[in-house]
């Protein structure tokens, strides 16, 4: 269930993310780009119904998104600097948000906000967030998304560690992992390796 995007200009912008010398106004804007390519992978199989419509010339069979709007969940706080390049790319999108934080002393995730949009149950969830570390932050989400009824729920990151991957597939083995890269492991405070350091800090500057 992971799909690893390996898009040449995917790569290249994450290279530049990387780097520790990238000032935060650059971080974000690269995030953004980043994010918007990583989302035209993601959609890639909405599904599609006919749409009668004129053009200049004649009119034409053509062709829409099917259903509901689609979703975005934004993992706060670092989730936002990804929704904006997802939201460049489908404007319309709904966005719900769910507000966690790792505890630095049992890595585990702590919840204090939760607002989503209604009938999640016929819409398909994005979740965003930049770094699948540990997982459970991701995991977690997911949970309480599926409590709020989602069923269709796709997730979303820049980066993933294998120990990420194995515990969010074995909480939720339904729910398919999109990232831009699969890096080596987690060091000893469950930050990714080689990675790109906080993406929160790195995002908003505040360290």
């Amino acid at each position: 269930m992971l799909t690893v995007i390996d898009h040449p200009l995917v790569q290249h912008k994450l290279t530049l993310l990387r780097r520790k010398e990238t000032t935060t106004g650059e971080f974000r804007r690269l995030a953004r780009e980043i994010s918007l390519l990583l989302a035209y992978e993601v959609l890639r199989d909405l599904p599609l119904e006919p749409l009668a419509i004129e053009t200049p010339m004649e009119r034409m069979q053509a062709v829409q998104v099917q259903g509901k709007k689609l979703c975005f969940i934004s993992i706060l706080r670092a989730g936002a600097g990804i929704l904006e390049g997802m939201l460049d790319l489908v404007p319309a999108a709904r966005v719900g948000h769910v507000g966690l934080y790792r505890d630095h002393e049992t890595h585990e995730p702590v919840e204090y906000y939760f607002k989503v949009p209604d009938a999640l149950e016929e819409r398909l969830c994005v979740v965003v967030d930049p770094m699948l570390a540990t997982g459970h932050s991701a995991a977690a989400a997911v949970a309480k998304l599926k409590q709020a009824g989602a069923r269709r729920i796709k997730f979303v990151c820049l980066l993933a560690a294998p120990e990420g991957v194995a515990a969010f597939e074995a909480a939720h083995p339904d729910v398919p992992v999109y990232t831009g890269a699969l890096d080596r492991q987690l060091d000893e405070n469950a930050y990714i390796l080689p990675g790109l350091g906080d993406a929160g800090d790195r995002l908003f500057g505040t360290k």
